[in-house]
């Protein structure tokens, strides 16, 4: 009975645990190509990958208590820096470079790309702000 249930357990665990990265490609200035051995494959932008920085950033306004990165649609990514065997560290070219990517944190980013996006286009709306850049006088 204990060697089941301890089998039920490393299968749940296993399930729990976002697949295994097989390929991270960067294709600067726009995205990233990332590659899981589940097969799936995502392509994340740059704009994308810049507001959802897991890194805490002084470009960052809060508005109304709530943290909102805007202005990025147009950004780029300069270049990527492995992190040990977990991440990767990504430099935009508004030198933002302080966030570790995490193969999990890239799994998690990729399955939920379009409701994220929709979540932050919302957010930026509910605000007044926008994807572009401000013009500068």
């Amino acid at each position: 009975m204990a060697a089941a249930m301890g089998a039920v357990i490393r299968r749940l665990h296993a399930a729990a645990q976002p697949p295994r990265l097989t390929k991270l490609a960067l294709h600067a200035p726009k995205s990233v190509e990332v590659e899981f051995a589940d097969g799936r494959s995502f392509h994340l932008s740059a704009e994308f990958l810049r507001v959802y920085s897991p890194a805490a950033d002084s470009k960052i306004r809060s508005v109304g208590g709530e943290k909102v990165i805007f202005g990025r649609r147009h950004i780029g990514i300069m270049s990527a820096e492995s992190i040990g065997n977990y991440g990767v560290r990504i430099l935009f070219d508004d030198l933002h470079k302080t966030g570790i990517f995490t193969w999990d944190y890239l799994h998690h980013l990729g399955s939920n790309k379009f409701s994220l996006m929709r979540s932050y286009i919302r957010t930026l709306r509910k605000h007044g702000l926008s994807r572009d850049p401000q013009r500068r006088k």
